[in-house]
């Protein structure tokens, strides 16, 4: 697991997942007693038609939801196909849909994502098809169409595995590797 787990209600951990042996497969693991005991779900992907790994979650309020139970979860991940890939869950993360292709390009390299207080989802990753510069920040108000909302970085170098936060003053804080070499 490389990405932040998502706490839905009080009491089920809901943690992104994969493994890399017989292709690359996502699947997300759920605890409702803290760790005791756990539940896995999925692989939600065959790793043929799409080779992912490292969900990043999102949650989704349709409008008009009151409860947690009206929430919506989307996943993006990062794929060997050139594109960042997406599945939606409409039961709390008990199913997915299909991976497909989002329009995001990303080469193969960690993506972090958070929904922030006001509903807007960010997403850091490198929006380029080869290399990992530079390191981009997108907006979504669906997570499903994004739009730029600034650059990171875009020197020459490896600017890779992001991870994003919203802390309790409203801050966005992210953290990247910075021109890694090894």
């Amino acid at each position: 697991m490389k990405n932040k787990p998502l706490l839905l209600g009080d009491s089920v951990l809901l943690c992104g997942s994969s493994t890399e042996y017989d292709g690359w497969r996502v699947h997300l693991e759920l605890t409702s007693d803290w760790g005791a005991s756990w539940e896995r779900v999925g692989p939600i992907n065959d790793g043929k038609e799409f080779n992912a790994i490292q969900p990043t979650i999102l949650v989704e309020r349709p409008a008009g939801a009151a409860t947690d139970a009206a929430v919506h979860l989307r996943i993006l991940c990062r794929a060997r196909e050139g594109h960042i890939v997406t599945s939606h869950s409409t039961d709390l993360g008990r199913s997915w849909s299909p991976l497909r292709a989002t329009s995001l390009p990303n080469p193969n390299s960690g993506i972090d994502g958070v929904t922030l207080a006001d509903g807007r989802h960010l997403l850091v990753y490198n929006h380029t098809p080869k290399g990992r510069s530079p390191l981009n920040v997108a907006v979504s108000r669906d997570g499903e169409h994004w739009e730029s909302a600034c650059v990171l970085e875009d020197e020459p170098g490896e600017y890779s595995y992001p991870a994003i936060i919203q802390s309790d003053d409203g801050k966005v804080h992210i953290t990247y590797t910075w021109k890694r070499t090894v």
